[in-house]
């Protein structure tokens, strides 16, 4: 690499709030900015409005390197552009790798995750750590999204006393608040769609193994899945062509025109004001050119999300215990870190306890093995080709829609989570492609318009989630709100 010629530094100018990697990336090519330059205006946002100011919380730990690496040119799709990486995602360098937890933090990954090395060879400058629910929200079913002992609290940019969701919490908010244009965020269910729908961004959850999983703290890899959290929908699927091998998405105007969309009136909840939204939207969507298809039904979600759940806390044990093995460090295993948690437990335990660990420790006979892998095949089965894709043959759909969230619930650190609705679940457990896309709001508080499709139907759902997203430009900047 060679330092900037002197033409890159002439008309320099900071970027706007909330520029998108594209905006960006067309500065860039102008040579209207630098990637120093680009690297020093963020680093300032987060100076004053994660570390004071409204005090987000978003970032967890940022790159000591971070300057060193933006000032020379460089070269690839996302050449200079900075991003930010959840704190599950290994990094090999100064930076840390804990998923919020003080038990990993006196021994840092070897390598690079294989998606922060497609990244780094993209040219992205990775600008620090975010925040999340400690373990991606895995240890107990009295957690608050948000909150990992490492990380303190991340809050919700909107309203500041009202959650960011989880567990991708601190991904989320940085990018709604515009501390970074993109940030990877990973989900098992819900974790990009759900914060990225409380804090009005767009969230894509991918078809799982699209993006490598190699190098992510795990909770099963059945589920387990890496994704973009942007401003924009042109910005996820410039990410994936980064994240993905042999990605491409087409993003046409008109990609609404003639498309079926099936409703799922029981995925959608009974929020009035939600739904209010949720039926301008599909106006918006039919005057487009679309065809909406109500009432949907969606076979078998019940069933396989209760063999989900059986399933995974043992493949919890079992992936947890082969990812902390190799990686070495003060714990080893799953029983490990459920001692040094009941060690420190003022520290990692003073508003809830591990009950899911606690649980999943004693899942590890063999036929208690064999009975998870066996719920597993069924709830997949169920999920997927007896589920999305029977809905989506019996009415010829190209994508199923439904509102993605109810409006989050106030931080209650000593009660937990009040677990408003979220639409996650079918296609997380089938592994299938979901993007979120900002719909609206309501009492100031942001909900998001879902798109679900079959495997590998990825391009497809950005293609859609892009032509509706220039519809409703329904995206706002936050209002730091501290009431």
């Amino acid at each position: 690499m060679t330092l900037c010629p002197a033409a890159c530094v002439e008309k320099l100018r900071s970027p706007l709030p909330f520029a998108t990697l594209a905006d960006l990336d067309a500065m860039l090519q102008a040579k209207n900015t630098t990637p120093l330059l680009l690297a020093e205006h963020f680093l300032e946002r987060i100076a004053r409005l994660d570390r004071s100011g409204p005090r987000l919380n978003a970032i967890i730990e940022l790159n000591p390197e971070v300057k060193t690496i933006a000032a020379p040119c460089k070269s690839g799709l996302l050449h200079g552009l900075p991003i930010l990486i959840k704190d599950n995602i290994e990094t090999a360098d100064s930076m840390q790798t804990t998923a919020g937890s003080l038990a990993l933090r006196n021994h840092k990954p070897a390598r690079d995750a294989a998606l922060v090395t497609r990244l780094r060879e993209a040219g992205a400058v990775i600008l620090g750590k975010t925040n999340l629910s400690e373990w991606a929200n895995i240890r107990s079913p009295d957690s608050t999204s948000g909150w990992s002992a490492r990380g303190g609290l991340t809050r919700n940019p909107h309203r500041l006393t009202h959650s960011a969701s989880g567990s991708s919490s601190g991904s989320a908010v940085a990018v709604a608040a515009g501390l970074a244009p993109a940030a990877i965020g990973t989900e098992t269910n819900g974790s990009i769609v759900s914060p990225a729908s409380a804090c009005g961004i767009v969230g894509f959850k991918p078809t799982v193994g699209l993006i490598s999983g190699s190098g992510i703290i795990p909770i099963t890899h059945w589920q387990d899945t890496a994704g973009p959290m942007t401003l924009t929908v042109r910005d996820a699927a410039l990410l994936m062509q980064v994240l993905s091998k042999d990605f491409s998405a087409e993003l046409p105007q008109d990609a609404l025109k003639g498309v079926r969309l099936g409703v799922l009136r029981k995925q959608s909840g009974k929020h009035p004001q939600v739904l209010a939204l949720f039926d301008a939207a599909l106006q918006k969507l039919r005057d487009a050119g679309a065809v909406i298809v109500d009432s949907v039904e969606l076979p078998n979600t019940r069933e396989a999300s209760s063999l989900s759940w059986k399933a995974m806390l043992i493949e919890l044990r079992t992936d947890l215990n082969a990812y902390l093995e190799q990686r070495g460090g003060d714990v080893r295993s799953l029983a490990e870190l459920i001692a040094f948690n009941k060690k420190h437990r003022d520290a990692e335990m003073p508003h809830f306890g591990q009950e899911f660990f606690e649980q999943a420790e004693e899942l590890g006979a063999p036929e208690i093995i064999a009975a998870g892998q066996k719920a597993r095949q069924l709830a997949k089965k169920l999920a997927g080709p007896e589920g999305i894709d029977t809905a989506l043959k019996s009415h010829d759909l190209d994508a199923l829609i439904c509102p993605t969230n109810d409006p989050v619930g106030v931080i209650n650190l000593e009660k937990g989570d009040s677990n408003e609705r979220v639409a996650s679940t079918p296609a997380a457990v089938a592994g299938y492609p979901h993007l979120t896309v900002p719909l609206g709001f309501v009492e100031g508080l942001p909900v998001g318009f879902s798109f679900m499709g079959t495997t590998n139907s990825d391009a497809r759902i950005l293609a859609l989630g892009h032509a509706f997203e220039q519809l409703t430009q329904a995206r706002r900047a936050p209002a730091f709100n501290a009431g």
